[in-house]
């Protein structure tokens, strides 16, 4: 008899602590933008990550966690609870939505619900939702808009005020400009606010292209990938195997699986060296491999260097004496991205590969492997898009420090589980929209979830207990049992019909159900 990971999951605790009445904690989420979920050291990775990886030793790795596949739904249902298209920031037809839809009235933000219960909250980073931070109930803000410039932005606010920009050349660099003001904003806080719990909401930009990194940065892994990509994803196989993060086998490298966007003029920009296939290595010119191995260079440093940030914000929570009774999560938006593209200031390709001048993306070779050992990448709903690491840290309360947790969950469970740890009445905050979909951490193992849910530019999936159904756009339904096929090798459609026409009529209503939401939201739209 087949036993679900949902009853396994039901014996055990996430957070293994009583249900008395506890002091409300300070709250930190660290999301990163493309991290593939092999990409950390504590996921199987080679990228240097020793703040990430101290922080999973000391706390709780999820193996089983998602996004939405991509950066503005993910950060909208991180931020309100609800699915994306429940609050029209992902499309739905017939309604403004999408990149820039607006959320309604009943949908706030969660520095909004935490308010009541005392909390200053903070914004460092990306932004990507509609409106402003301020708006949105952040007491401080960095909002850095520019996502093409790493070295010298053109866009950015603090507290919603335009700042100027900053010229090239300057000593600035998006990651540490990021952690500066989180640093500043926690310096601030205990300064003046000690009294009050905080909810600091910490968007790094990276490891998201361009492919822009500091030298330094770069210079230590200039030799680390002039080998194998295939090698290199193997590696990171067998450490997750070790790490007993995945069961199952490693995905086979799907070769013509491309960026899910062409632009050939983008091509004939970046050069011979450019591959928009993950082609065996050995067919690869010495230029191609060249090329390929620097580009993967760069994008292990802006993690490196995230890393590195990331210590000195937990390094500032340490000397304000907070860092025992933060709860902080770290997650990524969606997974690695196999774009290929040049935008913003263009690509020259006599500058040296990381500056300013250049525009490199990471591509469908070294994102199979970031992705490890999941199939697909970024905007698609297989695991390899929407797969995250995700890393939950509370000394106080974690008693069960180093473990995994298998049990599934998704972006749209943190407002539940923020709100409960504290002490925030979840239907007190809900403000007359419908129940948000998620479930606190805490509440996970009272009834198995009903179903997760996908559907990113057409390519869609559910996911109830260990079924999974899942679609490219314009392609064909494929059924997986996760439980021992977590990387989608073996589509069991043709031989479990009936499971795939119940899969397919759940995905159904509750697409109609989410269509019917956004609509009757546009009549209570914020202005």
């Amino acid at each position: 008899m087949r036993v679900s990971g949902f009853i396994i999951a039901a014996i055990l605790l996430i957070f293994a602590c009583g249900a008395e009445a506890v002091e409300r904690p300070n709250v930190l989420v660290i999301l990163a933008d493309d991290l593939g979920f092999s990409d950390l050291g504590c996921y199987g990775g080679e990228i240097a990550t020793p703040n990430l990886d101290s922080l999973a030793a000391g706390g709780l790795r999820f193996t089983q966690f998602y996004n939405t596949a991509r950066c503005w739904p993910t950060r909208a249902a991180l931020l309100t609870g609800y699915y994306a298209q429940q609050v029209r920031r992902d499309a739905v037809p017939g309604v403004p939505s999408g990149g820039r839809g607006v959320r309604p009235d009943w949908a706030p933000l969660l520095p909004e619900l935490l308010a009541p219960a005392g909390y200053r909250s903070y914004h460092s980073g990306k932004w990507h939702v509609d409106g402003m931070p301020l708006e949105g109930g952040f007491d401080r803000s960095y909002l850095l808009q520019d996502q093409g410039r790493f070295f010298n932005p053109k866009v950015h606010y603090e507290d919603d005020q335009k700042l100027p920009p900053v010229e090239p050349g300057a000593d600035y660099y998006g990651t540490i400009a990021i952690a500066d003001h989180a640093v500043k904003c926690l310096k601030e806080h205990a300064a003046k606010h000690a009294d009050r719990p905080f909810f600091h909401y910490l968007a790094f930009t990276a490891p998201h292209f361009p492919l822009h990194a500091l030298e330094e940065d770069i210079d230590r892994y200039r030799d680390v990938y002039q080998r194998d990509w295939e090698e290199v994803r193997a590696e990171r196989w067998r450490r997750q195997q070790d790490m007993k993060l995945i069961e199952g086998v490693l995905s086979d490298v799907e070769r013509d699986v491309g960026p899910p966007y062409h632009f050939p003029e983008a091509l004939k920009t970046l050069g011979p060296g450019e591959v928009n296939r993950p082609l065996p290595w050995e067919e690869l010119t010495g230029e191609q491999r060249e090329f390929q191995a620097t580009k993967m260079a760069i994008h292990a440093a802006m993690i490196d260097r995230m890393d590195r940030e990331i210590g000195r914000v937990l390094d500032q929570l340490r000397e304000m004496g907070a860092f025992e009774t933060t709860l902080i999560f770290f997650l990524s938006d969606n997974g690695a991205s196999a774009e290929i593209m040049v935008r913003d200031d263009g690509h020259d390709p006599a500058a040296a590969p990381g500056s300013a001048e250049t525009y490199l993306c990471l591509g469908p070779g070294w994102s199979t492997v970031a992705n490890a050992p999941f199939r697909r990448h970024k905007t698609w709903v297989h695991e390899g898009g929407i797969a995250t690491p995700l890393i939950v840290h509370w000394p106080a309360k974690i008693q069960d420090r180093g473990q995994l947790r298998r049990t599934p969950g998704h972006v749209i469970d943190l407002v539940p589980t923020i709100l409960e740890i504290a002490d925030i009445q979840l239907d007190a905050a809900t403000a007359g929209g419908p129940p948000r979909p998620g479930r606190s951490f805490l509440r996970a193992f009272d009834l198995p979830r009903d179903y997760l849910w996908w559907l990113h530019e057409g390519n869609r999936a559910i996911r109830v207990g260990d079924w999974k159904l899942v679609a490219a756009e314009d392609e064909p339904w494929e059924l997986f049992d996760l439980s021992i096929d977590r990387a989608e090798t073996n589509d069991l459609a043709k031989t479990h019909p009936e499971k795939v026409q119940q899969l397919e009529e759940e995905w159904r209503r509750r697409w109609e159900d989410f269509q019917q939401t956004a609509k009757e939201a546009v009549s209570t739209t914020r202005n």
